[in-house]
């Protein structure tokens, strides 16, 4: 009988596409002779981020306790997540339910042993690397503000900043003002929260 597998496919921004990622894992499943049972996927949704911000690795969390495959076959480690403490629960999760997972960059198969401890040793290290990037950017923006840098969000021009609120005082909510102005919602929220909402 053929080993039912779902892929899971994940890219961090709207800019990156997952085919790649499904044509390769597509390959794997075909040498080795697995049905792909379902495609899982994440797409603009940052490895950060929990499974309650990712509906695409829930749903399949979801069919691994109804136990509707047999293996989960994704891209690399940091597909699944960044953080080892959700790394850790996704992969508790496949064992309770006796579900593999294949790591096609690691080359990792965790139904064996060795995949499993290599697995939380990669999970380690992604958290490590995480750590060193942040320590990076926080580094950055001290010696941008040692050497007199203004950091944070540039305020909009006064005259857009002016257009906004006299949309708002005439009831327009903020998707209408951005449509209008050709400007981000975020944008427009930042604006009404800088000035006091006069009713």
């Amino acid at each position: 009988m053929k080993k039912r597998v779902a892929i899971y496919l994940r890219v961090s921004t709207s800019k990156q596409d997952t085919e790649n990622q499904l044509r390769e894992l597509s390959a794997v499943a075909d040498r080795s002779g697995w049905e792909i049972w379902k495609v899982y996927e994440d797409a603009g949704i940052s490895g950060a981020k929990g499974r309650d911000h990712r509906p695409g690795l829930d749903a399949m969390m979801r069919a691994v306790n109804a136990k509707e495959f047999d293996m989960v076959a994704t891209w690399s480690v940091d597909r699944l997540g960044r953080s080892l403490t959700d790394l850790l629960s996704i992969l508790q999760g496949l064992h309770e339910k006796g579900v593999g997972l294949f790591l096609h960059q690691q080359g990792l198969d965790t139904s064996t042993t060795a995949g499993k401890a290599m697995f939380q040793m990669l999970g380690v290290f992604a958290e490590f690397e995480r750590g060193i990037i942040r320590e990076r950017v926080n580094a950055g923006l001290a010696r941008a503000k040692a050497n007199g840098t203004k950091l944070g969000r540039r305020r909009v021009k006064p005259s857009v900043e002016a257009r906004i609120l006299e949309l708002r005082a005439s009831g327009d909510g903020i998707l209408k003002i951005g449509k209008k102005l050709g400007i981000g919602t975020s944008v427009v929220q930042r604006v009404f929260k800088q000035e006091p909402w006069q009713p």
